[in-house]
């Protein structure tokens, strides 16, 4: 007898799930998949409501210093043209995602030591002095000082996804680090005010529902305020490029399990998910998810930030993103925020 209808009944009931329930929920067969999925949609409607916030990306460097095995940016990848904007092509990007009535921008890069602490905190203190924008952060593991510096210029959130709680898997993908070096980068960034986000892949080589498990418990531990679910996509120039991609399936119920155990989170449907299918987007709005987050770089160089190939992002120009989107949501009554969506603090069940 399959242990999905107890273990969804218990958290149903307001008991946060252990790693052998959250398993036994990610173990859902067709049927069972369903009631799962109807269970985070209703979870997110009570939590954050039928609000779906947009969150402009502009991808400001494709170089980075760390050479993790699954991703198209890492360092050994001789292929990739890279490219870095100037401080006056990343205010333009701003500028357009401000016209376009965007509340708020993340300012994305890998890890590009080239842009110092000062220039970022100069350019954020820019930013939330002209726009009236929410600012997160994305440019990997950093020095407490830094966070500090960026945090004190105004930057509201900071992404720094942990990919995989499992510790083995996590030092083979990513050589040169350790989980426990990721974990204190988000720890210092909570302990210094930070909205923070999280998140994890789903379908890395290797991986088992009980590590998805732990993925899952950690984001619930560290009461993240974003949690980012994405499917892994197998890039042409990595280590991993005969891997097959992550589950679409999977990948939505680590989505909607993840929002039962945060109810009041933000959830993005990843670009990710809509790269391995057209229809992902959708899918991930019906199963937990309230965040889209369009891409506003600028597109004489959106197509050499490629993490995984084929971005479903890739084409699009802002306006035409934006309306799509919008066409989507009227479909679905899903209204646009207006708000810049920061976080809703709470206090998750024992």
């Amino acid at each position: 007898m399959s242990d999905f209808f107890p273990a969804l009944r218990s958290v149903l009931a307001g008991k946060q799930p252990d790693a052998a329930a959250i398993t036994a929920l990610l173990s859902a067969r067709d049927d069972e998949a369903k009631e799962l999925f109807a269970a985070a949609d209703a979870a997110r409607r009570a939590g954050v409501g039928d609000e779906v916030h947009l969150r402009a990306i502009i991808e400001f460097s494709s170089h980075c210093r760390q050479n993790c095995l699954y991703c198209g940016l890492r360092r050994d990848n001789r292929a990739l043209a890279r490219y870095r904007l100037n401080r006056e092509q990343i205010i333009a990007a701003v500028d357009e995602a401000a016209s376009l009535g965007f509340k708020t921008v993340v300012l994305q890069s890998g890890e590009d030591v080239y842009y110092t602490a000062g220039a970022l905190a100069r350019l954020v203190e820019f930013i939330k002095r002209k726009y009236d924008l929410a600012v997160t952060l994305s440019v990997g593991q950093r020095h407490r000082l830094e966070y500090a510096l960026w945090r004190q210029a105004g930057a509201d959130r900071y992404l720094l996804k942990h990919e995989t709680a499992d510790e083995e898997l996590f030092r083979r993908l990513k050589p040169g680090s350790s989980l426990a070096e990721r974990l204190r980068c988000l720890y210092w960034l909570k302990e210094l005010g930070y909205q923070v986000g999280s998140g994890n892949m789903v379908g890395l080589p290797g991986q088992s529902l009980e590590a998805l498990a732990k993925d899952i418990i950690l984001l619930r531990e560290l009461a993240v305020e974003m949690a980012g679910v994405g499917p892994f996509l197998p890039h042409q120039n990595t280590p991993l490029k005969d891997a097959p991609p992550g589950s679409l399936e999977l990948t939505r119920k680590v989505l909607a399990v993840t929002r039962l155990c945060l109810p009041r989170a933000h959830l993005p449907a990843t670009t990710s998910l809509s790269t391995l299918s057209s229809d992902g987007r959708r899918l991930a709005l019906v199963s937990g998810a309230n965040v889209v987050m369009p891409n506003l770089t600028p597109p004489e160089v959106k197509g050499k930030y490629l993490i995984y190939p084929q971005k479903a992002d890739i084409t699009e120009r802002p306006r035409q993103a934006l309306d799509r989107i919008s066409l989507l949501l009227a479909g679905m009554n899903r209204p646009i925020a207006r708000g810049c969506g920061h976080a809703i603090k709470y206090v998750y069940i024992q």
